[in-house]
């Protein structure tokens, strides 16, 4: 054999395939050639992503003119003094410090916090009402309608029957306990009160939702469970609340949004009294808006609401993508 000359051998060594030859199907392309291009895209393609766009852009449209912009507005606002009439004033961040030395303002976050703490119990409730009612029986859709209907009452609604319920004279609450109790008159139990009128109708809500989650339950699952065993509380942990969590963390994201927005309760049931002690940070930055024209310093308590919402849905949010990987 004939052995192979010098340039041959270079050849082979760096991978490089004499001019005019191709190459052959586990070869390397020569040196000096460069990657095909990238495929436009199909005119098919381009059009559905065109039809795309035109579907989304009036929700984008409404979304931003709606929601970031009065977000943004807002953000804007507090940095100034206006009355609503007169010409704006920049003060900067004077809005701010003065809303952090202010009791009501301690008063009304502290509100918040107790709302928050006792409206979680609706979602727990909520389910626990939807486990009763998801079950074929004679008459349970007659109660069903029973506790939906403290869902579509409004506020005022909802605030004035309980405002005749805490009526220390001739209220329910009085003649069972035998006795009146001067519950939205007292700013111990003020709060409280408010926030158990409150927890009616966002039960019946949290229920709702529950009862929607619980028909799309997989059997399979279920029925695989019972052969193993499952029942009652393992069921339910194990099984059951894993299929719902979407619905949890919608009904939790809910409730908590309810309880940082508190407001028509309690402008219904108390105005915010006795004493500012049942005022929370919505209700006050109403009550600085309107009653006082202070529409710059009631946008700098608009903000610091918005941010305590953010931070906990976005809490929330990262707990739920993070339990699903």
């Amino acid at each position: 054999m004939t052995p192979p000359t010098a340039q041959a051998v270079a050849q082979r060594v760096e991978g490089a395939v004499p001019p005019g030859a191709n190459p052959g199907p586990g070869g390397m392309r020569a040196s000096g050639t460069h990657a095909p291009k990238k495929r436009r895209a199909s005119p098919t393609a381009r059009r559905q992503r065109r039809a795309a766009c035109l579907f989304l852009a009036p929700a984008c449209i409404m979304f931003a003119v709606y929601v970031i912009w009065p977000i943004l507005s807002t953000l804007r606002l507090s940095l100034y003094n206006w009355d609503g009439m007169s010409d704006a004033t920049f003060v900067g961040f004077a809005n701010y410090v003065e809303l952090f030395e202010a009791p009501t303002f301690y008063t009304a976050l502290k509100n918040n916090v107790i709302w928050l703490a006792l409206f979680l119990l609706a979602p727990p409730l909520g389910l626990a009402i939807a486990l009763y009612l998801n079950q074929a029986v004679r008459g349970i859709r007659f109660v069903k309608s029973l506790f939906f209907a403290p869902f579509v009452l409004s506020g005022v609604v909802v605030g004035l029957i309980y405002s005749w319920f805490y009526d220390p004279t001739f209220g329910l609450l009085a003649l069972l306990l035998g006795h009146g109790i001067p519950v939205l008159g007292d700013p111990r139990y003020a709060t409280a009160g408010i926030i158990f009128a409150a927890l009616w109708p966002q039960t019946a809500y949290c229920m709702i939702l529950y009862l929607t989650g619980l028909t799309t339950l997989n059997s399979e699952q279920i029925e695989a469970a019972r052969m193993e065993g499952a029942k009652g509380w393992t069921m339910l942990w194990h099984v059951i609340l894993p299929q719902l969590r979407p619905v949890t963390f919608m009904a939790v994201v809910v409730t908590i949004i309810g309880a940082l927005r508190s407001f028509d309760l309690i402008a219904v049931m108390t105005g915010g009294g006795p004493f500012e002690s049942s005022t929370v940070l919505a209700y006050y930055m109403y009550d600085q808006a309107v009653k006082y024209y202070r529409l710059g310093y009631s946008a700098a308590i608009a903000v610091v609401l918005f941010a305590i919402m953010l931070l906990y849905i976005v809490y929330h949010l990262r707990r739920l993508l993070r339990s699903e990987h």
